[in-house]
């Protein structure tokens, strides 16, 4: 970014005694929230570049923020208690509902993700690899032969059909119903997570408007699915997340509310699948301009083995993490941070983008190398998933997904490389995709 600033002091007048923050620049609010909106992986490097691995900012909706790229601070944000720093305010709770798990705080939230972790990990989602394979079967059938065409789509239906057959078991009416709300739910939840509501005058403008047509769509159908689920004298037979969400108690033998297992299904919904689809087209993208990592990768999937399929899943997500930060609000009296006390009310956010582009962490960051991971797990700056007791409940699933797709992909079709430039970053809200789609030309095998 080539703006003008000036350095504010470490100590700001009007703060609490004591309190210690980083550098940041004193530009208006809403010229810092515009460049933030505009271009904020371009605004983070800038801040970076200028002030190193701690600096401040001052945005609208998230206020007062401590934005940091050092590992070690990263890894002591984590690792720090959710009585001194608790969920980032707001959170994605604005977007999917009071009782999703983003939105849950301390005991609650523990609970909530203790009760949920079982059907997302372990024996139970290698179940799921059958799913995964017959819905790229289905959706890889209908790809042109031999033409260029964006793979994100094609890996947003099939990431979405495999979480609504993992979550719900079944198909019909309701699942096709789920099928045309939730593309446009998702688009519009993730670019409302990262803007304000405007004014009264300007409501009917408001993505809020538009955000809630679609959750009562979604409501109404998954209402009638919970309503099922109850009255189904089967349902301990059956091993779908929501049968498994309306037979869970917890330790005090008390269950989760309608509106709770909602809120909940639409965090799988949204979060399960836009992410790891967007994951895998930029996999297409990256193997589709290495031809030596595609080869390598196409005799392995030949085999049972995965070990480079999975290093190169990490190196994905390291060169191009989906999610690009994730954050604490202090709610203590004040939060130690390396040389830093910041107070009450602040937000702490971890570019997570910077972290992986660290050299000193990961040797050549700019060059994409799944050697990197091959028999080496990721070290504390590989943080696709944050991390702390806020980790994505969801990675074990995601990797799952990838695994499994990308073994299809290299089964069953060539993957012809490209001379092309790199496809740039494009900004969905939350998420980053390739902004051409993750192009590719395929032929089957």
């Amino acid at each position: 970014m080539s703006v003008s600033s000036v350095d504010v002091p470490a100590s700001v007048t009007g703060e609490p005694a004591g309190t210690l923050l980083p550098p940041g620049t004193r530009l208006p609010m809403i010229v810092q929230g515009l460049g933030f909106l505009a271009d904020r992986r371009r605004m983070i490097q800038w801040l970076s570049r200028r002030y190193g691995g701690a600096t401040l900012l001052r945005l609208p909706i998230f206020g007062n923020l401590v934005l940091i790229s050092d590992p070690v601070l990263a890894k002591q944000l984590c690792s720090t208690k959710t009585d001194i720093a608790s969920n980032i305010q707001p959170n994605l709770g604005r977007t999917l509902g009071a009782g999703s798990m983003f939105a849950l705080e301390g005991q609650t939230h523990r609970r909530r993700r203790k009760l949920l972790t079982p059907p997302l990990h372990g024996k139970r989602i290698k179940g799921y690899e059958a799913i995964v394979a017959e819905e790229f079967a289905a959706e890889s059938a209908t790809w042109p032969v031999g033409e260029s065409f964006p793979t994100l789509d094609p890996m947003m239906r099939i990431t979405l059909n495999v979480i609504l057959r993992a979550v719900f078991g079944a198909d019909g009416a309701h699942l096709d119903s789920l099928r045309r709300i939730m593309p446009a739910l998702v688009e519009t939840g993730s670019r409302r997570s990262t803007l304000p509501d405007l004014p009264k005058f300007a409501e009917r403008l408001n993505l809020q408007r538009r955000l809630a047509g679609h959750r009562a769509e979604y409501d109404a159908v998954i209402t009638s699915l919970i309503t099922q689920g109850r009255a189904d004298p089967h349902v301990h037979e059956r091993d779908d997340i929501l049968s498994l969400m309306l037979q869970s108690e917890y330790d005090d033998g008390s269950t989760m509310t309608d509106a709770e297992i909602a809120d909940e299904l639409l965090t799988l919904l949204a979060a399960g699948h836009e992410t790891t689809a967007t994951s895998l087209a930029w996999a297409v993208e990256r193997l589709s301009r290495h031809p030596e990592i595609l080869a390598d990768l196409a005799a392995e999937a030949a085999t049972d083995d995965n070990p480079l399929r999975i290093a190169t899943i990490h190196e994905v997500q390291r060169s191009r993490p989906v999610i690009d930060m994730f954050g604490r609000h202090v709610v203590a009296e004040h939060l130690d941070l390396g040389d830093y006390r910041i107070p009450k009310g602040y937000n702490v956010v971890v570019a997570i983008s910077l972290l992986h582009d660290d050299s000193e962490q990961f040797a050549d960051p700019q060059r994409f190398d799944p050697q990197r991971f091959v028999g080496a797990k990721p070290g504390q700056a590989w943080l696709p998933f944050g991390g702390g007791t806020r980790r994505c409940i969801g990675a074990a699933f995601a990797h799952m997904e990838m695994d499994v797709v990308l073994r299809e992909l290299l089964r069953h079709f060539t993957v012809h490389t490209t001379t092309a430039p790199a496809e740039r970053w494009h900004s969905r809200g939350v998420a980053y995709a390739p902004r051409d789609g993750g192009k590719v030309v395929v032929t089957p095998r």
